[in-house]
């Protein structure tokens, strides 16, 4: 039986949701997934549907609209279920600005990118020994150099360093700000990668052999919770939590 994957491609067009949809479509599908795209957010109100799925990846940059409280609600217990969820970029860290939930279950929030496009930074791989980034050296890019207030749970996997672009945050020195990681949301994987400003950026292997290697390893939770027999309720809980 095949493992199924929903990608919700939308949001802001600078960041190439399209082609970015495109590419993970044709990865998933080369590992046997059955892939849906959606270019609507109406898929955050259907808790069967997203609970039906291995996989969940969000391409929406930004969002003007202000979402009810309940569609990440839904999110946040397919995900506790075992649904998996990865992402890039602003598609995942810079959606839903106005929503701590969606924030929290990412695991950060995108909040500056001194410079914009075309900054020459290195990403470096932090966790050598870990299967997502086995054999994987340090690497230079030329993109937006993504700054974002990240949750210290996080897994961190590779960092860059600021400042490489003199402003206002300079002032604090210099900081290793997390790139790529991995957390837990319940029974949930989640794997989040800052780069994919453009589809082109994934033409360097290394940065295409992380997403490969996080969306494989996030679609697995799902098998894991099933064949254990795990549900989302055992982390729900009738206090207040945000």
């Amino acid at each position: 039986m095949k493992r199924k994957a929903l990608i919700m491609c939308g949001g802001w067009d600078g960041h190439e949701p399209k082609l970015i949809t495109e590419r993970f479509n044709k990865f998933l599908k080369e590992n046997d997934f059955e892939v849906t795209v959606t270019e609507t957010t109406d898929v955050l109100k259907d808790l069967e549907l997203l609970k039906s799925q291995d996989l969940f990846i969000p391409v929406w940059t930004m969002s003007q609209e202000i979402f009810p409280h309940k569609f990440f609600e839904v999110l946040s217990e397919a995900i506790g279920s075992g649904v998996g969820m990865a992402g890039c970029h602003g598609g995942m860290c810079d959606a839903f600005r106005s929503n701590i939930l969606y924030q929290f279950i990412t695991g950060a929030n995108w909040v500056a990118h001194p410079g914009c496009d075309g900054v020459k930074y290195k990403i470096n791989i932090i966790s050598k020994s870990n299967p997502l980034t086995e054999g994987i050296k340090d690497f230079e890019v030329a993109s937006e150099q993504y700054y974002l207030h990240v949750d210290p749970a996080n897994e961190v996997l590779a960092t860059t360093r600021f400042p490489m672009i003199k402003w206002y945050h300079s002032a604090n020195g210099e900081v290793d700000v997390p790139q790529v990681w991995t957390r837990k949301w319940g029974h949930g994987r989640v794997f989040y990668n800052a780069l994919g400003h453009h589809n082109d950026v994934f033409e360097i292997p290394e940065a295409w052999e992380l997403m490969k290697r996080g969306i494989l390893w996030a679609a697995e939770s799902k098998r894991i919770a099933v064949e254990k027999g795990l549900s989302a309720d055992e982390w729900k809980n009738e206090l207040g939590m945000y």
